[in-house]
């Protein structure tokens, strides 16, 4: 079978290079962000990119190792998720809707031995939808709490007539949770239209069918649905009980 491997060549570096300083320019010269960031955002990614390839040759060869490494990717996603809702110590809960979400599609991965159960299948798998869960939480909660400072009159309105906090919350959050799924809705409703999708083309250009190659991102797509939505509606929860607030407030734990 033909392989549409990508060489790796001065001339691949060279383009990502002029990208780069393309995109650091376009940026600075047009007030969305400092140029500076732009080229540390990028060979960040570049030395990030290079010890993580290197560490999963490494140690995809065991099993013990390639789940730590998985737990290591959820534990920076919930991070990275918490700390992009809120700046206090309310940021840990963004743990719970990663996790909600992405377990139950790693462990259907393993209990119907749909996929062999190697670290090279499962990071990659695996941290699509940790990755997909991590954007959604982090889409959710700031959405939810913008919202909820926004509205703040219309949850005290609500107290005073009598509902219990979780109920005020829900009633002025739940109308736009959904807002936060927009974006896997849209890359499934266009897979194949208007994007390739990254399992799609890497299958592609490691030497696999395009058969192949499309059923196991139907797999992707499907499951970064279902994850994204548990992890949403954990956000939703979490945010109604007062246990994901704003920066500078204080957790409630009233039901």
């Amino acid at each position: 079978m033909l392989s549409g491997s990508i060489p790796v060549t001065p001339e691949l570096g060279v383009a990502i290079a002029l990208l780069l300083v393309a995109a650091a320019a376009v940026a600075g010269l047009g007030g969305l962000a400092r140029y500076r960031d732009v080229l540390f955002a990028g060979l960040r990614a570049a030395v990030q990119l290079l010890a993580v390839a290197l560490l999963i040759a490494y140690i995809v060869r065991w099993t013990a190792l390639a789940a730590l490494f998985i737990v290591l990717m959820f534990v920076i996603a919930a991070h990275t998720a918490g700390r992009r809702i809120t700046g206090n110590r309310t940021w840990l809960w963004a743990a719970l809707p990663i996790a909600a979400g992405v377990a139950p599609a790693a462990l259907l991965l393993i209990v119907t031995d749909a996929v062999p159960l190697t670290g090279l299948v499962l990071i990659p798998l695996v941290g699509q939808l940790i990755g997909g869960a991590m954007v959604a939480t982090a889409l959710a909660g700031r959405r939810l709490l913008d919202e909820l400072n926004q509205r703040r009159g219309e949850v005290e309105a609500a107290l005073a007539l009598g509902m219990l906090d979780r109920a005020a919350r829900l009633e002025i959050v739940r109308p736009v949770a959904g807002g936060a799924l927009v974006p896997a809705l849209d890359q499934t409703r266009t897979v194949g239209t208007v994007t390739l999708p990254g399992a799609f083309v890497g299958m592609l250009l490691g030497g696999a069918s395009p058969i192949q190659a499309g059923i196991v991102q139907l797999y992707v797509l499907i499951a970064l649905l279902a994850v994204e939505s548990v992890a949403i509606l954990v956000v939703l929860e979490i945010v109604a009980r007062g246990l994901l607030t704003g920066a500078g407030t204080r957790p409630h734990f009233q039901p």
